[in-house]
């Protein structure tokens, strides 16, 4: 029931998933049944699936569907919400390994190799995850790891909320260097950026590079190196 991790379980051991969210995009090929959302999935469609684990997390999914399975007799192996990378790849290396019992992938390793390296700190961004109301990343995200991890610092980073809710006219006052706008959850688009941060550069990327824990972290690396700016993204200006 989460995206990134059915993804690495697809990656490392075609043929291991029984089902899988709408949401569940990657592997691009992966032809399995659906159940419906994260947030609200259709617990009947996973119990006829009679799985032998469903793997949740505690961010991205509810915990009275994680309750529901557990007392239909449903193993449920629940990740924790990664506050950085490291962490991240560490969580998923336990899922594969202790609770799959699968060899650890060669993903896995060169992932763990690429972000162990950071690169100084050159822009300071918002990076907004929805509109209406807006919301930015905060403090202690996966997402604001991998951006410092490549040079650019949340604008956000100590605010008390890991999904702050800021009015526009505060995120347009915020002296930064740059508008990060994915393309997950919200679809931000060209002409999110003009409209509302005239005058800031912006940059868009994916969101699943910059949010996804599982093997898209090693094309993520090179693509948001590329795309992000050193000498920045000429549009905006």
């Amino acid at each position: 029931m989460v995206p990134s991790l059915t993804e690495a379980i697809e990656t490392t051991a075609p043929g291991m998933i029984a089902g899988a969210t709408d949401y569940c995009t990657h592997p691009e090929k992966l032809d399995v049944p659906r159940v419906g959302g994260s947030k609200y999935p259709d617990v009947d469609a996973v119990l006829a699936l009679e799985p032998d684990l469903v793997v949740a997390n505690a961010e991205e999914n509810r915990p009275e569907d994680v309750d529901r399975l557990r007392a239909n007799g449903v193993p449920v192996w629940v990740t924790a919400a990664a506050v950085n990378v490291p962490d991240g790849l560490r969580s998923v290396r336990r899922l594969l390994t202790q609770g799959l019992g699968l060899t650890e992938p060669e993903w896995l390793v060169e992932a763990e190799s690429l972000w162990s390296k950071s690169v100084p700190v050159h822009s300071t961004a918002i990076i907004p995850v929805w509109r209406r109301p807006w919301v930015v990343i905060g403090r202690d995200t996966f997402a604001g790891d991998v951006l410092l991890r490549l040079g650019v610092a949340n604008a956000y980073a100590s605010h008390e909320d890991r999904y702050p809710r800021p009015k526009l006219d505060e995120l347009q006052a915020r002296d930064v260097d740059l508008v990060v706008l994915p393309d997950e959850p919200y679809l931000f688009t060209d002409t999110d950026g003009p409209e509302a941060f005239p005058g800031k550069r912006y940059v868009l990327v994916s969101g699943r590079y910059l949010t996804w824990c599982g093997p898209s972290l090693v094309d993520a690396h090179r693509s948001l190196l590329r795309d992000l700016p050193g000498e920045a993204v000429g549009r905006g200006e």
